[in-house]
């Protein structure tokens, strides 16, 4: 197999615009994406589609070295509308993939809306997502978000802004969110919506290492309404997952609003949540919290700040 070294640039319309998406791929090497996008749009209609924008993504492959992403978008929409519909902005999404290196993603996004309408409608801003797969080495994320909105809207809806987010991957190494969010607005709306802002969230998995997230929030909304809806703001959270190591919370958060709404709803601003996870080393929250509201409204709704549950 040979060495492959990727470096785009280029501008597509519809589908891709400014992005990397690879399936079932063998790589040694550098995967390298940057990307400028400015007062432009982006936009996939139909059943299954997805809408890149500065954007990598990478399934079922093998990756040795390094994956690395670098966006800066302004002024600029980037939508995705139809069943299973997903918007990528300024992110990484990685599906069944084996990476032994380094996936980085740095994104600055300003005055840009990313848009997922339609049943399991899923919004990625600046953030880097994972499902299943194996790391061995570091997963960061490095986001500066202003005057943005990030929008998922439909039954299942998942919104992702300035965070990482793994479910059922395993990772020997680091995973790393260090986000920036000022006057911007990250909502999911539909049953089990997730919004998640500033965060890390794992959904079974197993990380060998450290998980790190350093937030700073500042006149922001992130919002998630229906049933069993979560709302993550400036937090890590995690469920069924087991971690050897440190996991650790860094949150400024400043005249910003979290709120989920729905029976079974929960608010976790500037807090550490884990649930039926196994953690043999450090849990540490460090949090800041200023003139900001933390909201959960419905049955059995529960909100946390500033605070560590372990259930």
């Amino acid at each position: 197999m040979k060495k492959v070294v990727i470096a785009v640039a280029a501008v597509s319309l519809m589908v891709g615009f400014s992005s990397i998406s690879l399936a079932a791929s063998d790589i040694k090497g550098t995967l390298s994406n940057k990307a400028t996008v400015k007062e432009s749009a982006n936009v996939a209609i139909g059943k299954g589609s997805t809408a890149n924008m500065g954007s990598m993504s990478v399934k079922n492959s093998n990756v040795k070295g390094t994956v690395s992403n670098d966006a800066n978008i302004e002024k600029a929409a980037n939508v995705a509308i139809g069943e299973g519909s997903t918007a990528n902005m300024g992110a990484v999404t990685m599906r069944d993939a084996n990476v032994k290196g380094t996936i980085s993603n740095k994104a600055t996004v300003k005055e840009a809306a990313n848009v997922a309408i339609g049943k399991n409608a899923t919004a990625n801003m600046a953030s880097v997502t994972m499902r299943g797969g194996n790391v061995k080495g570091t997963v960061t994320n490095d986001a500066n978000i202003q005057k943005a909105a990030n929008v998922a809207i439909g039954e299942g809806s998942t919104a992702n802004m300035g965070a990482v987010t793994m479910q059922d991957g395993k990772v020997k190494g680091t995973i790393s969110n260090k986000a920036t969010v000022k006057e911007a607005a990250n909502v999911a709306i539909g049953k089990n919506a997730t919004a998640n802002m500033a965060s890390v969230t794992m959904r079974g998995g197993s990380v060998k290492g450290t998980v790190s997230n350093d937030a700073n929030i500042e006149k922001a909304a992130n919002v998630a309404i229906g049933e069993g809806s979560t709302a993550n703001m400036g937090a890590v959270t995690m469920q069924n997952a087991n971690i050897k190591g440190t996991v650790s919370n860094k949150a400024t958060v400043k005249e910003a609003a979290n709120v989920a709404i729905g029976k079974n709803a929960t608010a976790n601003m500037g807090a550490v949540t884990i649930k039926g996870a196994n953690v043999k080393g450090t849990i540490s929250n460090d949090a800041n919290v200023q003139k900001s509201a933390n909201v959960a409204i419905g049955e059995n709704s529960t909100a946390s700040m500033g605070s560590v549950a372990v259930e």
